[in-house]
């Protein structure tokens, strides 16, 4: 039996790609996978990057399976969806959504829950639940700050579909890209990020992380401390500022 999600790891990086083309639709035993590999991945402290994708040129995803919207059924999807989502938001290595074609409800929520969004400039994104008589929990919680609440507003309530050109005006699309170019653009972002030391990438995640969930002067206190008492005993903190008096690429220990 084919594997609904593939686990592909290769030195610092990994790639779970969601495998049920074309639309990459997420059912219940997908989401259970999801959650289960993400928990597990963040466990890894080499680890720089997640790459998220979907199968196919399709959809990065069409959402969650409409036939796990039933009363017995949507306390567990829920479960299942939002905790795969945030384990997204609370992984410690950079996460990135590689969205090509589709990018629809769920799915657009799951993209949502990474730190960049690549994504083709024939991607196309949308939240149609208004028109199945039902909501998206986790876009009315992330959208309002990320694209702003009239933008999201206008997503849900009419579930029209924007444009990749759109989508990164927005600011939801960090990175758009032509189709072809998808997969060499991803290499150039892996391995911007790879190239950086680990531990250093990790502290700037969480400095990110306050600066999202909390007010300004919270945010910035976390900062300072993450400066002060971790970042600043850092290995490579020292390499990095002596590598630059001295003029030469560093030598990342990554620790």
């Amino acid at each position: 039996m084919t594997s609904k999600l593939i686990v592909q790891r290769q030195e610092r990086v990994a790639t779970l790609t969601l495998n049920r083309p074309p639309l990459n639709i997420l059912d219940l035993d997908t989401l259970a996978q999801l959650r289960h590999e993400l928990k597990a991945l963040d466990e890894d402290e080499q680890l720089a990057a997640l790459v998220l994708r979907g199968a196919g040129e399709t959809a990065f995803s069409a959402g969650v399976a409409v036939e796990d919207h039933t009363r017995e059924l949507v306390p567990t999807m829920l479960e299942e969806f939002h905790g795969a989502v945030r384990c997204l938001r609370q992984m410690k290595s950079v996460s990135i959504a590689v969205v090509r074609g589709h990018c629809l409800g769920g799915g657009m929520e799951l993209a949502a829950g990474c730190d960049i969004v690549l994504a083709s400039d024939d991607s196309r994104f949308a939240q149609p639940e208004i028109e199945l008589g039902c909501i998206p929990p986790l876009a009315t919680a992330l959208y309002p700050n990320r694209i702003g609440p009239a933008k999201a507003f206008d997503l849900m309530v009419t579930g029209r579909t924007a444009t990749c050109d759109e989508a990164e005006r927005m600011g939801f699309v960090s990175r758009q890209v032509p189709a072809a170019d998808v997969d060499s653009e991803l290499d150039r972002l892996v391995d911007q990020v790879t190239s950086k030391s680990v531990p250093v990438l990790r502290l700037l995640k969480r400095a990110m992380q306050a600066g999202r969930d909390r007010s300004f002067d919270e945010a910035l206190g976390e900062s300072e401390r993450l400066y002060l008492e971790e970042l600043i005993e850092t290995q490579d903190m020292q390499e990095g500022l002596a590598a630059f008096l001295e003029k030469r690429p560093p030598d990342w220990r990554h620790r």
